[in-house]
């Protein structure tokens, strides 16, 4: 796999909460143009895209703004975890209690609860900016 692509409203938010998870931010500009269009099969397109990766640098997340046409606000626009599609995204994390509390800083609150499954995670999942929901896991021991 190389990438997941998220669309959303506020890229500069999304950005900063995905740096705070530990993504570095690899590329971002603009792109429109007919090669676009062809290849997402949507006329007069003009974006901004942003490209992340993981620390190790094996996982990208890409973010994309629609300035036209218009990104399209599914219903509920904070869909609860069981809605069919992409749910969310899982980062192994060192301190997950660290890493929720840094995440809090930019809106972020646990749609559950922290979890411990057997003796070998601790596991949340966190609902982000824009309702992006992302999962964390810390190996115990």
């Amino acid at each position: 796999m190389d990438n997941v692509l998220i669309v959303v409203e506020d890229l500069d938010r999304v950005i900063a909460f995905f740096v705070e998870l530990g993504m570095e931010l690899e590329n971002k500009g603009p792109v429109e143009g007919r090669w676009v269009e062809r290849i997402i099969g949507v006329d007069d397109v003009r974006e901004e895209v942003a490209m992340l990766r993981t620390p190790d640098g094996h996982g990208k997340v890409e973010l994309a703004m629609f300035h036209a046409p218009k990104a399209i606000t599914p219903e509920p626009k904070v869909a609860p975890v069981n809605t069919l599609g992409i749910r969310r995204i899982m980062f192994a994390v060192d301190d997950i209690d660290d890493v929720i509390a840094r995440l809090r800083t930019h809106g972020a609150e646990l749609v559950g609860e922290v979890e411990q499954y057997e003796q070998i995670f601790r596991l949340c999942y966190v609902r982000g900016p824009e309702g992006i929901i992302v999962g964390l896991a810390e190996e115990i021991g």
